[in-house]
């Protein structure tokens, strides 16, 4: 990543800081009655004793575990509180394991209760087919967001999955994270106060719509990051969300020295869509407005900085379709705390500390075209309007030294749509 030092002398005198907290969770629980020993008791051999086609019934109340709660390799279960303002299921107090709720099995149905305080993901499902999740709530209490877990809705390697109309808040990494998955639909959720709202990371056939993704660092990203079990990730359509005011202070910390550990740490704040090494997405119908730094961010492996090549993935994004969204920049400058806000900062085509609407870092794939400007990666950009919209197009070949932008859009003037098959999901 390029380095841009001077910029931060350049508005010292006008930058407006980023938002290092956010309102707790909007689901109210805090009138509820703490669970007794014996219901908390219950409830943990209720899961150690469940069954195939087990349905598990959580009361109302705030309950206070020491334990996870694991489903192993079992079908058709059911886990189902009273409400997600209504049944708590808090680990605050967990004593081993990272996890408040780990499941493994198939055809698992978690429905109308909250999980809070987990010191790893808030819930982890992993190797499902048919994973659904209807009004979960999954959140922080902490003051020291940094010590908040990874993820608060995390389906990993799943198949045929579904998280609707459920709250996903505080997290330090992604607040609805779906990886290295096939066949998903995220609607109807709310995603607020995480480094990034929802992620959709090496999915193939997924559909995020419908959504209100706000005061994060980042606002909705799909990913294709390399060395992982599924390689790349393809068709995914983002449509109909309200992104909003992603601002926060992005408050990740650096797993480990990998390249996968740190991505996300590099989300400046103020970013509404990014899309990084991404491939067939289409996004559409969005209302993208008052994210600081950049509305949509189309970019390539290579602006990281870390190794881009792996087998079976490619670093370039390619096959993108942005259309029919709605922009509105906010007064307040770029953020200048990450790299990517401090490019888009000082080296924009439209004048140094602008809110950019609309990137592409300029990478590709030149086995496939000699010039950049024969769109040879097939990005498309139908915005009405676009000729009022902030749009910058950057030529990062020549190193730091050597940044060119440039507002010509008419190179990605075009049409393409992405195919996907997610209707047996939409009627679940």
């Amino acid at each position: 990543m390029f380095r841009i030092i001077f910029l931060a002398l350049i508005l010292a005198g006008t930058l407006v800081g980023c938002k290092n907290s956010s309102d707790p969770s909007s689901i109210a629980t805090k009138d509820l009655k703490i669970g007794s020993p014996d219901q908390v008791k219950k409830i943990i051999e209720q899961f150690i004793l469940a069954e195939d086609s087990t349905v598990i019934e959580l009361p109302t109340g705030h309950f206070e575990f020491e334990t996870q709660l694991i489903i192993d390799n079992l079908q058709g279960l059911t886990i189902k509180g009273k409400g997600m303002d209504k049944t708590v299921l808090s680990f605050k107090g967990l004593k081993a394991g990272g996890e408040g709720v780990k499941i493994v099995g198939n055809d698992i149905l978690l429905e109308d209760f909250s999980v809070y305080d987990a010191p790893g993901d808030g819930i982890k499902t992993q190797n499902c087919n048919g994973i659904t999740f209807r009004r979960i709530n999954a959140t922080w209490t902490n003051g020291d967001k940094s010590k908040n877990g990874t993820y608060a809705l995390y389906p990993v390697q799943c198949t045929n999955v579904l998280i609707e109309e459920s709250h996903a808040s505080h997290s330090r990494d992604a607040g609805i994270y779906v990886g290295q998955s096939e066949n998903i639909i995220v609607r109807n959720c709310e995603a607020y106060g995480n480094v990034a709202g929802i992620e959709i990371e090496n999915c193939s056939n997924a559909e995020v719509y419908d959504n209100k993704v706000y005061d994060n660092a980042g606002g909705i990203l799909v990913f294709n990051l390399p060395n992982l079990p599924k390689a790349d990730g393809a068709r995914t359509r983002v449509y109909n969300n309200e992104v909003l005011e992603n601002n926060h202070k992005n408050f990740a910390i650096p797993l480990n020295e990998s390249p996968n550990g740190n991505t996300v740490t590099m989300i400046p704040p103020g970013s509404g869509i990014i899309l990084l090494a991404a491939k067939e997405v289409e996004i559409f119908g969005n209302k993208i407005l008052d994210n600081k730094t950049v509305g949509v961010a189309v970019a390539n492996y290579h602006i990281t900085g870390f190794p881009s090549e792996a087998p079976d993935w490619s670093p370039f994004s390619s096959d993108i379709s942005i259309h029919d969204n709605e922009y509105k920049r906010p007064l307040a400058p770029p953020d200048l705390s990450k790299d990517l806000g401090k490019l888009i900062a000082a080296k924009n085509a439209h004048g140094i500390g602008k809110t950019q609407d609309i990137i592409y870092d300029g990478f590709w794939d030149k086995s496939k075209g000699a010039e950049l400007s024969s769109n040879p990666m097939n990005i498309c950009i139908q915005e009405k309007g676009i000729e009022d919209l902030h749009f910058t197009l950057y030529d990062l070949y020549g190193g730091e030294d050597d940044i060119k932008a440039f507002s010509d859009y008419n190179p990605f003037v075009c049409d393409y749509t992405v195919q996907t098959d997610v209707e047996e999901l939409k009627t679940l």
